[in-house]
């Protein structure tokens, strides 16, 4: 079985559903979500879009703040283009009818660690949330889209599938669609399109603890890796320093701003830390913090530290953090008495597959936006609140070269064959996709995290090898299943993580070794695999 589109979107996040609105004026849009369409990255983004809309802010300090944070590997260009284009982008997602938090003054600008001035629209909390509402409903009354649910891509479609050999610097590839899984009917079916769009977000469930939903899992990143595009800079993996600890609540966090109001660490024997670290203590910056935490784990073997907030008073507690106090409570801790259980989780990845100032990959026909595109913006660190708005302008920036790409290719596309599973198995041995999985988690939390050593990558390296050649066999004996597609994704994003943190002989930004401590200029330049 196959379907067609003009245009073709994996994933339901913000890039993804912005593209889909914009390519929807010039032909037909499939949109593949292998969850609900709701589901994404983008639903759970608490902070906001990063813009310059205050009269006493200004585009030129926006671009510095963000070549700042990146460590001297942002592309100018690239966040040139985000920060000037950023106003634009906001109000159209007010004339969408997105609702911003107001003050008296008009938009309610925040300000974020990194930023000089006040420039985070937000939507309480749950800004997010809010932008895949009012996206989603303009999706819902475009009769030119329509919303696969509960499919699940699996590979590209490239000549590779037509016998011809495909290399990672071959010019000459393009992609014709996916063939994906359908989920509910139990299966694989080929979608083509003209233009394909990797939107699938984020990779944090490669490690033990992360922010991120079940879903970022990297499934464009990999399947765009073994179609032979390009990807860089997967060496520089954000963590957040404190999210909870404790089972069932790995996507909660404990804000900074905790910490910002008194709140002590201590490590299990009782003892607080940070004065070890750095002079500010727990008022250090995001990365010493949570570096900090990483190594007292580590030198005595804890799997987490604890925050301490009980010294403040209960009901100035509630007052400052009704929302983390009732979600702390849920789960049994009460933090006018109790130390919460805290680590340092995946939260963001700065790397990705290639991409031009269009969304443009090394594929032709294929485009990326979002987390799961390296545009350069974000260079060693990303800046807060500049995920979103990258996600948004280049998904509308590529819509452009999308189009002019739709006009060039022919009306047939090229037979591809169907997918082929004779001789396999439908096992109901998942336990070992399972424990697999732990195992990856756990071998990428303890050397592949937050400090890294030669040694470490080395064994990780090894270790994910063998993992590789273990579910490979797997796969190839038996029918697809999404945990079985996911587990191998996985594997592919470790081995990229890997290779590109065993290519930078530096500490810079996010990427932080102790064979390497020092930042070296002569090493400012993407790490490519």
């Amino acid at each position: 079985m196959s379907l067609k589109f003009d245009f073709l979107v994996v994933g339901s996040g913000s890039a993804g559903l912005t593209y889909a609105l914009e390519v929807a004026k010039y032909g037909t849009v499939g949109i593949i979500t292998k969850k609900d369409r709701a589901e994404s990255n983008t639903n759970y983004a608490q902070g906001g879009i990063a813009s310059v809309l205050d009269q006493n802010d200004s585009f030129d300090s926006h671009i510095e703040d963000t070549l700042t944070a990146g460590a001297g590997l942002c592309r100018r260009e690239a966040v040139e283009i985000i920060v000037r284009e950023g106003p634009d982008v906001v109000q159209d997602l007010i004339n969408k009818g997105a609702e911003f938090t107001r003050s008296q003054q008009g938009l309610d600008l925040g300000r974020e660690g990194g930023h000089s001035a006040n420039r985070i629209v937000h939507a309480a909390d749950m800004t997010g949330k809010e932008i895949e509402r009012v996206l989603l409903t303009q999706i819902a009354d475009n009769q030119a889209i329509t919303i696969l649910e509960h499919y699940f891509a699996i590979e590209l479609l490239t000549e590779h599938h037509l016998g011809k050999t495909v290399t990672r610097y071959d010019n000459d590839t393009h992609c014709y669609g996916v063939y994906a899984l359908n989920v509910l009917d139990d299966r694989v079916e080929r979608i083509y399109a003209k233009t394909t769009m990797l939107a699938t977000g984020g990779a944090g469930r490669v490690y033990s603890h992360t922010t991120n939903p079940d879903i970022a899992t990297g499934d464009g990143i990999a399947m765009a890796y073994r179609a032979k595009a390009r990807v860089a800079n997967m060496e520089f993996i954000q963590f957040h320093p404190t999210s909870l600890a404790v089972p069932g609540a790995d996507s909660f966090l404990i804000s900074e701003a905790v910490r910002g109001h008194g709140a002590y660490l201590r490590n299990l024997a009782g003892e607080r830390f940070m004065h070890l670290y750095d002079e500010r203590k727990e008022l250090a910056p995001r990365d010493i913090v949570a570096r900090a935490i990483d190594d007292q784990m580590k030198k005595r073997g804890d799997n987490h530290v604890y925050l301490d907030i009980s010294h403040i008073g209960k009901e100035d507690i509630r007052r400052q953090f009704p929302n983390i106090y009732n979600e702390c409570l849920r789960f049994g801790i009460d933090l006018s008495t109790d130390w919460a259980p805290v680590v340092p989780a995946a939260h963001y990845i700065c790397g990705g597959v290639i991409t031009d100032l269009f969304g443009r990959t090394s594929i032709n026909g294929l485009f990326a936006a979002g987390e799961t595109a390296c545009t350069g913006v974000h260079g060693a660190n990303r800046l807060a609140s500049n995920s979103l708005l990258e996600a948004l302008v280049f998904a509308r920036r590529a819509a452009l070269k999308s189009r002019e790409y739709q006009q060039q290719v022919p009306m047939d596309f090229p037979e591809f064959p169907e997918w082929d599973d004779s001789g396999t198995i439908n096992t109901e041995e998942l336990v070992l996709v399972s424990h697999n999985l732990r195992e990856l988690q756990q071998l990428m939390s303890d050397y592949v995290g937050i400090v890294r050593s030669n040694l470490r990558l080395e064994r990780a390296f090894r270790r994910t090898r063998l993992l590789y050649e273990e579910v490979e066999s797997f796969y190839g004996r038996n029918k697809v299943s999404v945990p079985l597609c996911q587990l191998r994704n996985m594997i592919g994003i470790a081995y990229l993580v890997i290779r590109c943190a065993m290519k930078r002989k530096e500490s810079r930004g996010l990427h932080y070794t102790t064979d390497y401590p020092q930042t070296d200029a002569s090493q400012a330049r993407d790490t490519v695999v």
